[in-house]
């Protein structure tokens, strides 16, 4: 598992929100409190979140950003592919992030070791805090009638009075 941040996303009533905290540690320490982790892509109509080392978390965006344009948007082509290339290189494999995608049709959880994790119930969770925001989206989505991006905006509060590596600032982004 990665330490240092929360990524969370989730699929509901035909929206797809992604979020993540602000916070980036190196070691124990708090480096900076206002990182944006997540980001849209091919277009706005894919939301992507890592966590990982900062240098490497970059050359995936920019990887899995070339996939897509690749693949015209085929979020499920353009994983695989990134996951295949990233397994393989050289270079990429020594990478160590992971990569959560949401689009309003898919959401997917994409790892150096070459899985491409598709969830059934539309949940997506990296980084240390990503069990604790996961616990919180299944429970709102089954006991509440909050939309997508109240959903990852809550869980991840929840996940940053929990995880130490993961901060209150919170980014969401919609589709």
């Amino acid at each position: 598992m990665i330490r240092g941040t929360t990524i969370v996303g989730v699929r509901k009533g035909g929206r797809a929100a992604l979020g993540g905290d602000g916070q980036l540690t190196f070691g124990d320490t708090i480096m900076k409190e206002n990182a944006r982790k997540v980001r849209r892509m091919f277009h706005g109509k894919i939301l992507a979140g890592s966590a990982g080392a900062a240098a490497d978390v970059l050359t995936l965006f920019e990887k899995f950003e070339e996939k897509l344009e690749e693949f015209k948007g085929d979020l499920r082509r353009a994983a695989v592919e990134l996951a295949k290339e990233w397994r393989t290189d050289r270079i990429l494999r020594r990478l160590e992030a992971q990569l959560a995608v949401v689009s309003h049709e898919h959401s997917m959880i994409i790892t150096g070791t070459g899985e491409v994790i598709e969830l059934e119930d539309g949940i997506v969770s990296i980084g240390s805090g990503g069990p604790y925001a996961l616990a919180a989206c299944r429970a709102l989505m089954k006991h509440s009638d909050l939309d997508a991006a109240s959903i990852v905006k809550e869980a991840l509060e929840i996940a940053s009075k929990i995880c130490v590596y993961t901060n209150a600032n919170i980014v969401v982004e919609e589709l």
